[in-house]
């Protein structure tokens, strides 16, 4: 398995979701070592940050969605849940003792060019539009408080 790189290609021009997505390329390239190395604990280890991943990032997404009147944000969601409940399967047929190491690379790397590229894609230029100092320092205070109150 080859490992992967951030390329701009895969940026929304948010600064707080690029750095969260930077941890799928982050993922796909320890799903890599531990395929290559035979590490199974690594795979789980993957496994165990996705779901934790899923949980964070997709509702600070939605939170970003729901503020700016994303008209598509139900289309967005169902694809979150849909997501996740893929992980979660990936979850079960591993603690069975299966190999999912090299299914779950094909699938966080359809994720990272599908859904980052178009469908993330397609809403930042809303919440950019909306919030236009979403990158900027007067606005870490939002990001901050929006962050926080996911780990209430």
């Amino acid at each position: 398995m080859a490992y992967i790189e951030w390329t701009e290609d895969y940026a929304t021009g948010i600064n707080a979701i690029d750095e969260q997505h930077k941890r799928i390329i982050h993922y796909i390239n320890q799903l890599s070592d531990a395929k290559n190395l035979n590490e199974s604990d690594l795979t789980e280890e993957v496994l165990l940050n996705l779901i934790d991943y899923t949980l964070s990032h997709f509702a600070f997404e939605e939170s970003l969605m729901e503020d700016v009147a994303y008209d598509a944000s139900d289309i967005h969601i169902k694809t979150h849940d849909a997501f996740r409940d893929k992980i979660d399967a990936y979850r079960k047929r591993h603690e069975t003792g299966e190999d999912i190491a090299n299914e779950l690379y094909k699938l966080l790397n359809i994720w990272l060019v599908e859904h980052i590229r178009n469908d993330d894609g397609s809403y930042a230029p809303v919440v950019k539009t909306n919030i236009p100092e979403i990158n900027g320092p007067e606005k870490q205070g939002w990001i901050r408080s929006k962050i926080q109150a996911f780990f209430k």
